[in-house]
């Protein structure tokens, strides 16, 4: 089953959260951050949305920044997807 999402609205994968410090320490799973670095796996059309033009500027595949707690987390076929709106994201690593 695939998604597709609507107008501003991008579909993302959120990396896995690191489980050792750089420094090596493991660290448990309440002391993990919520990662915010995803994978753009759908991207919605665009259009008009709330009467403003809205062009996407991602495309699937990027590595994007998004805020915090932002987006509607789903689950389908096992997998775990997040669905955000385009101004969610803060950037694209390069």
């Amino acid at each position: 089953m695939k998604i597709k999402p609507l107008a501003d609205r991008v579909v993302i994968r959120m990396t896995e959260a690191e489980e050792t410090t750089k420094s090596g320490i493991i660290l448990a799973g309440a002391a993990k951050e919520k990662p915010v670095v995803a994978e753009i796996i759908a991207v919605g059309p665009g259009g008009v949305v709330e009467g403003k033009e809205v062009t996407m500027y991602v495309s699937v595949g990027d590595k994007v920044l998004i805020s915090k707690y932002s987006g509607t987390e789903v689950k389908l076929d096992g997998e775990e997807y997040t669905i955000v709106r385009q101004n969610d994201i803060l950037a694209v690593v390069v």
